[in-house]
């Protein structure tokens, strides 16, 4: 009996081994800066920045603090400043965001480039004065873990600084006019970033929180399949470099809402390819693969007389039969009948050469189609090579060929015989019955409904050996 020391150190072993096992999400779903910039510059113009830009309060903000406070220096602002009718942002617009890593590298570092335009309206002059004023809002995207360690992706650190701000006169007009325009334009320097940070600030959080929503809500939108919905669930995101990537947890549940299928972080391997100039990848593992060929593929059950629909191959199938059995060939009548039931669903092999779908067949022989007893049952082993491609944004399956890569004899009422007689006419009826039936089931794809929500053409996809991964298709 082993005593307390083994029992402790058998522990020991199995917690340090559980302890450097990866676990691996059931997919990944891996952002690039481009999407990140896109989607982020499309929240800011359904959250009406632009609008917000120009109605800052340029003017009032100037008259708070004209001289630091200082009362002398503040009365001769002011009286300068009571020259001006009013000062807007005539116009405004945000220039193409920029997105790169953090200085810590712990997170993605988003700039927002603005371009206005200030209009000042003074009765010293009859025409408008104008100012081009050029200033950058950034902010960090972080991964943020709350107290019960659940983490997700926050916008944190908006600001924007002086360094960054620019301002000038469009055009130069009168001595006195230019003199106000300077004094106007000395008050912008400190009060125009505190402007931006109070006013555009929140609307750039407020921004970047719909963006994440939006997403989460795109990923969960059920994937119909023939007989069940898949369904992806951000676990927990992760930044790597320039790229969001967000680990998914899957499910399979049928139409009612009852799920049939869970797939968790596991050990299961997944390789999630570099990202490098691609929008974004979806990597999903390969038993969530499997599952979903499984439920496009569910088992059943093929009855054909072969007589009528293959007369060709029902002729060669009577004349193997009759070397095997003379009596049993006679038997066979213009009824004859084949039965193909896939019983079990098939098993995707993936390959980045040549992946293939494994499926166990039972294929019988009877004589008419009133025989209640086939003349033999065989088992088949057969595999099919697996072409995965796109159509739009449709992800696509189509199986090509199929070889029977072992045939056992499960039952005979003719006799005992080598199945390997019957490969050939047995592989040429599944492929006239079996494989267009299959390719029917699978010709509607699967609808990656994120490609066009996103505003991309169509889709592209590869394997690796673990994962399918969808992108984008480059246009």
């Amino acid at each position: 009996m082993a005593g307390p020391f083994a029992f402790t150190l058998l522990c020991g072993l199995l917690s340090t081994t559980l302890a450097e096992t990866t676990l691996n999400p059931p997919a990944v779903l891996s952002l690039g800066r481009e999407v990140i910039k896109e989607r982020l510059t499309q929240e800011l113009k359904d959250h009406n920045a632009i609008d917000i830009l120009q109605q800052l309060p340029l003017l009032s903000s100037i008259r708070e603090k004209p001289a630091g406070g200082i009362p002398i220096l503040g009365n001769v602002v002011n009286s300068i400043l009571s020259h001006i009718i009013w000062l807007k942002v005539t116009s405004a617009n945000i220039l193409q965001l920029q997105v790169e890593p953090s200085d810590e590298g712990q997170g993605l570092t988003v700039k927002i480039p603005l371009d206005m335009v200030a209009g000042l309206n003074t009765p010293l002059v009859k025409t408008i004065v104008e100012m081009h004023m050029e200033t950058e809002v950034q902010a960090i995207i972080r991964v943020n873990t709350n107290e019960r360690g659940h983490a997700h992706l926050i916008l944190a650190d908006c600001s924007t600084s002086q360094g960054s701000l620019r301002i000038s006169l469009l055009h130069k007009l009168s001595f006195l006019v230019n003199s106000l325009a300077n004094t106007v334009m000395d008050l912008l320097v400190p009060a125009l970033p505190k402007l931006v940070k109070i006013q555009l600030c929140p609307v750039l959080k407020a921004a970047f929180e719909d963006m994440h929503a939006d997403l989460v809500n795109l990923l969960r939108v059920p994937i119909s399949l023939s007989s069940d919905r898949l369904e992806f669930d951000p676990l927990s995101p992760a930044i790597k470099g320039n790229v969001i990537q967000l680990k998914l947890g899957a499910k399979l549940s049928d139409f009612q809402g009852n799920v049939t299928k869970w797939f968790n972080e596991s050990a299961v391997s997944l390789t999630v390819p570099y990202l490098d100039t691609t929008p974004f990848s979806l990597t999903v593992r390969q038993d969530v693969v499997n599952a979903v060929v499984a439920s496009l593929l569910p088992p059943d059950e093929l009855v054909v007389l072969v007589d009528y629909v293959l007369p060709e191959l029902a002729r060669r199938l009577k004349s193997n039969i009759k070397t095997i059995s003379e009596k049993a060939a006679d038997q066979l009548g213009p009824t004859q009948m084949v039965k193909i039931l896939t019983q079990e669903t098939p098993e995707l092999l993936l390959d980045q050469g040549s992946p293939k779908v494994a499926q166990l067949i039972v294929l019988e022989v009877f004589a008419t189609n009133e025989a209640r007893r086939p003349f033999f049952t065989l088992g088949i082993e057969a595999s099919s090579e697996a072409q995965f491609y796109t159509k739009g944004d449709r992800l696509m399956l189509n199986l090509n060929e199929i070889s029977s890569d072992r045939i056992h004899l499960m039952n005979s009422g003719i006799g005992l015989f080598n199945p390997e007689v019957l490969e050939n006419i047995t592989t040429e009826i599944l492929i006239s019955v079996l494989l267009p039936n299959e390719n029917g089931k699978l010709r509607s794809g699967i609808p990656i409904s994120i490609v066009k929500a996103w505003g991309f053409e169509g889709a592209s996809c590869f394997l690796t050996k673990d994962a399918l991964v969808v992108t984008p298709a480059s246009s």
